[in-house]
């Protein structure tokens, strides 16, 4: 029900699972394998997966840091998009290549959810983009001293508001690894 015309496809795009983003994360393992789970039935369908990779002054492109973490394999012929920001539009060819593949809905997985997954799931919905999040395939590093709620809560408080969102025309929900359909 995307309000993008011609695109009846989907995409799985994993975000930021990289060494140093995810190295403390909360249920790091768990989510792991269940974006590990979404990858090999997105391959299995012939959906695009498309890698999401952060760089900053805290991440340096090329570093140990900066690689994605070595449980998840990306083909050569996945695109990855590199992005400076945490909307993983913003500044990227991100657009650009879910236009290629057809793509008018989302499946997003990854890390860090109060950063660069909100800002992706809102990126992208408000472009026009049916967006679906898995609720337990994102996570977050413990931000509690800087005031945030732990981490668990943040992912549940995430999978809570974003089911509820809505937009004319486009459509938000929040699905676990085992219940995402890539043909819905």
């Amino acid at each position: 029900m995307t309000t993008l015309p011609n695109r009846p496809r989907t995409a799985l795009v994993v975000i930021d699972v990289q060494n140093d983003v995810v190295a403390e994360a909360h249920e790091r393992d768990a989510v792991i394998s269940n974006i590990n789970t979404l990858v090999g039935k997105a391959r299995d369908e012939g959906v695009a997966v498309v890698w999401v990779q952060h760089s900053d002054e805290g991440l340096e492109h090329g570093s140990a840091g900066w690689q994605y973490v070595p449980e998840l394999v990306r083909r050569d012929s996945e695109p990855v998009v590199q992005k400076n920001y945490g909307d993983s539009f913003e500044g990227t060819e991100l657009e650009q290549v879910l236009a290629e593949v057809g793509a008018g809905r989302l499946v997003v997985a990854g890390a860090e959810t109060d950063a660069c997954i909100r800002s992706t799931i809102h990126g992208a919905f408000t472009r026009g983009y049916d967006v679906t999040l898995v609720s337990d395939a994102h996570t977050t590093n413990d931000q509690s001293e800087w005031g945030a709620p732990p981490p668990g809560q943040v992912i549940a408080h995430t999978n809570l508001y974003w089911s509820f969102q809505g937009a004319p025309g486009r459509t938000a929900a929040v699905t676990p690894t085992s219940e995402v359909r890539f043909d819905a």
